[in-house]
């Protein structure tokens, strides 16, 4: 789905296709938010860093990202 077609859903007044956009916003989201905490900790960010700019514990974000 492209940028586009997902705005285009976002506006309609179909709640299938809304609903449909926001799960692609979700999984957008999460790829986007995995890779900014890859680039972090190669950047030598901390967890701590990582989470308050997430609002996030620290933990929270070990947890999921730590493997």
């Amino acid at each position: 789905m492209d940028v586009t077609e997902l705005s285009e859903r976002i506006r309609s007044n179909d709640p299938a296709l809304g609903l449909r956009a926001v799960g692609a916003l979700h999984r957008l989201a999460e790829q986007v938010e995995a890779m900014s905490v890859a680039l972090a900790r190669e950047q030598g960010w901390t967890w701590e860093q990582i989470g308050d700019a997430l609002g996030m514990s620290r933990q929270s974000v070990h947890a999921k990202y730590g493997k």
